[in-house]
């Protein structure tokens, strides 16, 4: 299959997705005897990356997954739920909200309208002084990885900052079972502290945000309708945290240089102390050295699986200095040889 041609520098800062959501995403289809190869195949995504746990894939990758499984189970929850949800239910959600006067009343008529289709989620706001809390009361049968929950919550958040145009800063997530194995991913997905073992699965934050007003129009709802899920579902950056102006930083310095700048300098661009850095990347469930390995795996990945860069060119834009050094730190991050992830991906 043809591949859409990269940049000069090659593809940089699309964030790759744990190979744990892929397996979570599949399992509909699994359960319901669907043969996964044809999916993955037309994902172009190796079924043999199933089976390592620190194995990645890029965001076209997970898109076409995506978008596969739904035209092939015609159900928005993919199967992941008792119930199906018919194709368009989340459109018609979209446009009962949409004409409300601000965010609560928005947030409100959503939980009402899936109520009333059993085997759906159970939505509820929640205010307590000046938060508030999302919450998604019940759990899915089929959704042994709570992949789906997890989506709701993740959707809710997206399409409720893109309702009123801003990031809506959230003060924690909390999820109702112990961390899973893939739980450092979490704060990443949230952009927020991450509590497990709670009460129930939801999302804190400051309930000033409810009397927002709703700034998109019917245009901009079916463009963005156009796209759904997937781009709610792939975390937009707002450059509102810390964590996605250092990462933006490290980005455009790639794309110019194979020499990441070091804290101090990140830390002077952005009119902070290194110490206050380290201190807010540490309160957003990162760090620094986390964040320049991220920028390098997510680029090395994609120029693999996306280009047909050499892969010793690739190691040197990436600042490697021996394509030995390269292969040690890919096989860390992924489990596997760059040589061996390319073979796989069809790069």
């Amino acid at each position: 299959m043809q591949r859409a041609a990269t940049s000069a520098v090659g593809p940089v800062g699309r964030r790759t997705v744990t190979v744990h959501h892929v397996r979570a995403v599949l399992a509909g289809a699994r359960r319901a005897g669907l043969d996964l190869v044809p999916l993955l195949q037309e994902a172009q995504i190796p079924p043999l990356l199933l089976g390592d746990d620190r194995a990645r894939i890029t965001p076209a990758q997970f898109a076409r997954l995506f978008r596969a499984l739904y035209r092939t189970t015609r159900d928005e929850f993919l199967g992941l739920s008792c119930v199906p949800s018919r194709p368009g239910t989340f459109a018609m959600m979209c446009h009962a909200s949409i004409g409300c006067r601000d965010l609560g009343a928005a947030v409100e008529r959503a939980a009402v309208f899936y109520g009333l289709f059993p085997g759906g989620p159970e939505l509820a706001l929640e205010v307590e002084g000046e938060q508030a809390r999302f919450t998604v009361r019940n759990t899915f049968d089929g959704d042994e990885e709570r992949f789906l929950s997890e989506c709701v919550l993740a959707i809710w958040h997206r399409l409720s900052s893109w309702l009123i145009g801003r990031r809506i800063p959230l003060a924690h997530t909390a999820f109702a079972y112990p961390p899973p194995r893939h739980a450092d991913e979490y704060a990443t997905l949230f952009a927020c502290p991450v509590r497990f073992g709670a009460d129930r699965t939801g999302a804190a934050f400051d309930a000033r945000w409810l009397t927002a007003p709703l700034v998109r129009d019917e245009a901009a709802l079916d463009a963005m309708l156009r796209r759904a899920p997937f781009d709610l579902l792939s975390r937009p950056e707002y450059g509102t945290t810390v964590a996605e102006q250092v990462r933006r930083t490290l980005n455009r310095r790639l794309r110019e240089s194979p020499r990441l700048p070091e804290l101090g300098e990140v830390a002077g661009r952005l009119a902070v102390s290194p110490a206050t850095l380290r201190r807010r990347l540490q309160q957003e469930g990162t760090s620094f050295q986390q964040l320049k390995d991220h920028v390098r795996r997510d680029a090395a990945i994609a120029g693999l699986a996306e280009s047909g860069e050499p892969i010793a060119e690739l190691a040197a834009r990436l600042g490697f200095s021996e394509d030995t050094a390269f292969h040690r730190a890919f096989r860390r991050w992924t489990g596997t040889t760059p040589a061996a992830y390319r073979i796989a991906s069809g790069g």
